[in-house]
Protein backbone atom coordinates (compact mmCIF):
# COMPACT_ATOMS: atom_id res chain seq x y z
CA UNK A 1 0.00 0.00 0.00
CA UNK A 2 1.37 3.44 -0.83
CA UNK A 3 1.56 6.34 1.58
CA UNK A 4 -1.36 7.98 -0.26
CA UNK A 5 -3.67 5.19 0.93
CA UNK A 6 -2.28 5.01 4.46
CA UNK A 7 -5.05 5.11 7.01
CA UNK A 8 -4.50 7.50 9.91
CA UNK A 9 -4.39 5.58 13.18
CA UNK A 10 -6.05 8.58 14.82
CA UNK A 11 -9.39 7.62 13.26
CA UNK A 12 -11.86 6.26 15.75
CA UNK A 13 -13.44 2.89 15.02
CA UNK A 14 -16.66 4.67 14.06
CA UNK A 15 -14.86 7.08 11.70
CA UNK A 16 -12.94 4.24 10.05
CA UNK A 17 -16.12 2.20 9.62
CA UNK A 18 -17.99 5.17 8.17
CA UNK A 19 -15.19 5.79 5.65
CA UNK A 20 -15.12 2.09 4.77
CA UNK A 21 -18.88 2.13 4.16
CA UNK A 22 -18.48 5.20 1.91
CA UNK A 23 -15.75 3.45 -0.09
CA UNK A 24 -17.89 0.34 -0.54
CA UNK A 25 -20.83 2.45 -1.70
CA UNK A 26 -18.62 4.33 -4.14
CA UNK A 27 -17.14 1.12 -5.56
CA UNK A 28 -20.58 -0.48 -5.86
CA UNK A 29 -21.77 2.28 -8.18
CA UNK A 30 -19.33 1.11 -10.83
CA UNK A 31 -18.75 4.72 -11.88
CA UNK A 32 -15.18 4.88 -10.57
CA UNK A 33 -12.25 4.69 -13.00
CA UNK A 34 -10.03 1.62 -12.66
CA UNK A 35 -7.01 3.35 -11.07
CA UNK A 36 -9.21 5.13 -8.54
CA UNK A 37 -11.01 1.85 -7.81
CA UNK A 38 -7.69 0.20 -7.03
CA UNK A 39 -6.71 3.05 -4.70
CA UNK A 40 -10.09 2.95 -2.99
CA UNK A 41 -9.86 -0.83 -2.62
CA UNK A 42 -6.42 -0.50 -1.00
CA UNK A 43 -7.70 2.15 1.39
CA UNK A 44 -10.74 0.03 2.18
CA UNK A 45 -8.59 -2.99 2.90
CA UNK A 46 -6.45 -0.96 5.29
CA UNK A 47 -9.57 0.36 7.01
CA UNK A 48 -10.97 -3.17 7.28
CA UNK A 49 -7.76 -4.36 8.90
CA UNK A 50 -7.76 -1.42 11.31
CA UNK A 51 -11.38 -2.05 12.30
CA UNK A 52 -10.73 -5.78 12.72
CA UNK A 53 -7.73 -5.09 14.97
CA UNK A 54 -9.75 -2.72 17.13
CA UNK A 55 -12.64 -5.19 17.38
CA UNK A 56 -10.28 -7.97 18.44
CA UNK A 57 -8.72 -5.71 21.08
CA UNK A 58 -12.18 -4.79 22.37
CA UNK A 59 -13.16 -8.47 22.49
CA UNK A 60 -10.05 -9.28 24.50
CA UNK A 61 -10.92 -6.52 26.96
CA UNK A 62 -14.45 -7.86 27.27
CA UNK A 63 -13.12 -11.39 27.77
CA UNK A 64 -11.06 -10.13 30.70
CA UNK A 65 -14.14 -9.09 32.66
CA UNK A 66 -14.16 -11.16 35.80
CA UNK A 67 -17.49 -12.83 36.46
CA UNK A 68 -18.88 -13.48 39.90
CA UNK A 69 -20.56 -16.76 40.87
CA UNK A 70 -23.94 -15.38 39.84
CA UNK A 71 -22.63 -14.16 36.47
CA UNK A 72 -22.50 -10.48 37.35
CA UNK A 73 -19.31 -8.57 36.54
CA UNK A 74 -17.25 -7.92 39.65
CA UNK A 75 -14.29 -6.17 38.07
CA UNK A 76 -12.00 -5.91 35.10
CA UNK A 77 -8.58 -7.50 34.90
CA UNK A 78 -6.04 -5.58 32.82
CA UNK A 79 -5.32 -7.21 29.49
CA UNK A 80 -1.87 -8.80 29.26
CA UNK A 81 -1.04 -9.46 25.59
CA UNK A 82 1.87 -11.82 26.41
Amino acid sequence: MSDSTAVPSSLTFEEALKRLEAIVAQLETGDVPLEQSISLYAEGDALRAQCETRLKAAQMRIDKIVQGADGTPVGVAPFDPS
